[in-house]
Order: C-alpha cells, then structure tokens, then sequence
C-alpha cells in the first residue's frame, strides 16, 4: 500500500489533493471555516470513496495548522467509512453498521484497523465500537477533533464517531500507544464529588480536588493549567495508565479532558525523558516491521503544545519521519482500542 499526505496552509483542497490518484480511502483535516466546503468539494473530486474526515492539524514533515491536510491511501487497501450517531446519547443504536462494514472489509487481527474521528464522549463510543471489533481482534486508533463536528462519506454530522475500516491486502497491521509519562512520588487518590457529563474531579481522597494538586506540586491557582504539562493525572487500567489531563479550574474542583468517576484510583504523573521515549518507540517499531508502508498517528494537542515550547515539534516530525511514510492528526484525545487517553500518542503501523 501507498500513503499519501498533502496539504494547503490556505485550505485549497485543490492543491492539497494534486497528485493523488485513485485513492481507495481519504481522511479530511480542516478547518472550522472551511470544513464544509471541504466535505462537499473532497466528494465531488473522489465520488463514492469512503473518507472520514475532521476539523484539526494535520502533519506529515511538516505540520498544518491552519489549511487543510489530505491523508490517503491506495494500492493495496480495502476500506469502508462510516458512523455512529448520537454518541453522546446511544451509539449502539448504531452498531450495526459497523458489524456490516467488518463483514465487508473481511478484517482479521492481522491486517485490519479502525481509524476513527470522535466529536465527544468518546468513552462511551470506544466501548461500543469494541463490542464488534474485539469479536474480530480488530484494533482501534484515533482522535477526537474540534468544534464538534466529523464527516463521512461526503456528509457532515455533530454527535457522532466517523470510522473506517482498513484492510492491508499486502501485510500486517499493528497498533502502538505511547506514554512520556511516569509515576510521580507514591500519591494515590480515590476521586469522588465527580461530575461525569462534564468530567470533573471534586475531591481527592475526601479534601477539595485543586488544594490537593496544589499542595503537593507548590503552585498557584493560576499556574495550574499549564503544570498539567508537567504533571497530569493518570487512571489505573491494569497494567496501563490512561493519562488525564486538567482542562480548567472550577472553584475547588479540577475539570478534565477526560471522564473520572467516583471511586476511580488516580496517581500523579510527571514528565520524562520524551526524547529518548520517542527514539524507543521508533526502535520498537523498525523491530516489529522492518519493512514499512505506512505510519498514520494521532498526537495530542498538549503534546503538540509542549513539543512546540520545547522547539522540539519539527525535530520530532523528522525523526518519525524516518519510519518512511509518516502522517497524522493532532488530536483533543487519542483513542487506543477501547481506552480515550490525554497527553499521549498512539499510531497504525501498515507491513
């Protein structure tokens, strides 16, 4: 299989597509002004090819902010792109579509992969999509994109997860998630006073949730958006730790980017070595697939943001870049299976 990756700092889609011939699936990264008129044109030049799409950056060497981005493959890959509606209230009213397009696409363990776009509640979405792709050992990744919109097929819906199904006809397929990330001291917490519809953490083991993450990290009210850079919050999950990043102050309690409930254990994390965290995952990678398609991965946005203030951002993207074919999405949450993660990346590796 090919990837291809184009785009336009101006959002024309024109010049983002030149040179893309006979792509058998498209993903869309736009933005907020031009993202309709990018849904409607991206058909009209490639009718009838499944494509999702999103507003958010897109990157490959270099990354879009603005624009547009067009990630596409071809030449060896079987794809079919759809939705699931009304996540926020019941997406397995939908589920069927899904199960229709695994039976579609044939997909196995091996060689397929669901890439998704989620507009919120993503929790709720990722454990239903895993209830028909974990009968198949499908595995998942994506992102959540902006403004609460994601297209597919040509058509724009609010509420919903847009997904695709990608079979590699030519190899394997294979999942991979990275955490910068690791425990900080030995505080362990059990959340309570939470608000799950808005997803925020009242109190840590029974005191008020942002006099606990001052107290113990010394700073100000003011400081404490910025030190969640430093130090997010992590959720046990077995052997893996789900990162959760702080969105905003509220009063005395901390509101996230992603859902705590009551009686979850959270731990504090702190920032490592990502440098050498990056070079790891590579070296894994050129470990499991010495040959190489395609790298498709979504980066956080505060992962964006850090890399940025550290002028580590182009360096990062060039050093993937020696995988081969490397493109992606900087996201506002990272899917992973059935897992909706902060401050991480995770990627699709195509043999």
């Amino acid at each position: 299989m090919k990837q291809f990756f184009g785009m336009s700092k101006s959002g024309n889609l024109e010049e983002a597509v030149r040179g893309l011939r006979n792509p058998q699936f498209i993903m869309l990264l736009s933005n907020n002004d031009q993202f309709e008129m990018h849904v409607k044109t991206l058909e009209k030049i490639y009718p009838k090819v499944p494509s999702i799409g999103c507003i958010g950056m897109g990157y490959s060497v270099n990354i879009v902010e603005k624009g547009v981005g067009i990630v596409a493959f071809s030449d060896g890959v079987l794809a079919s792109a759809n939705v699931l509606e009304e996540v926020s209230v019941m997406p397995v009213k939908y589920i069927h579509r899904m199960e229709e397009d695994i039976q579609k696409v044939g997909g196995t363990s091996r060689d397929t992969v669901c890439i998704d776009f989620c507009t919120g509640n993503d929790a709720c979405a990722l454990t239903t999509m895993h209830t028909a792709l974990r009968e198949n050992g499908i595995s998942l990744v994506g992102g959540t994109g902006d403004a609460g919109k994601v297209s597919a097929n040509g058509k724009i819906y609010a509420d919903a997860v847009a997904y695709a199904l990608v079979k590699n006809l030519n190899g394997r397929v294979k999942t991979y998630k990275e955490n910068i990330y690791h425990q900080y001291g030995n505080y362990r917490f059990i959340a309570s006073n939470t608000d799950k519809a808005r997803y925020v953490i009242g109190s840590l083991n029974g005191k008020p949730a942002r006099q606990v993450y001052q107290s113990i990290l010394h700073v100000t009210e003011q400081e404490i958006l910025t030190r969640t850079f430093q130090n997010p919050f992590g959720k046990l999950n077995g052997e893996d730790t789900c990162i959760i990043s702080i969105k905003e102050v509220d009063g005395n309690a901390l509101v996230c980017f992603r859902q705590v409930n009551d009686s979850d254990v959270l731990i504090l994390l702190e920032l490592g070595d990502y440098k050498e965290i990056v070079k790891r995952t590579i070296q894994k990678i050129c470990s499991d697939f010495p040959s190489r398609s395609a790298v498709f991965s979504v980066n956080c946005l505060f992962r964006y943001k850090l890399f940025c203030e550290d002028n580590y951002m182009q360096a990062y993207l060039k050093e993937m870049a020696a995988l081969g074919s490397h493109a992606g999405l900087v996201g506002y949450g990272e899917h992973y299976n059935n897992r909706f993660v902060n401050q991480s990346m995770t990627c699709v590796v195509f043999e």
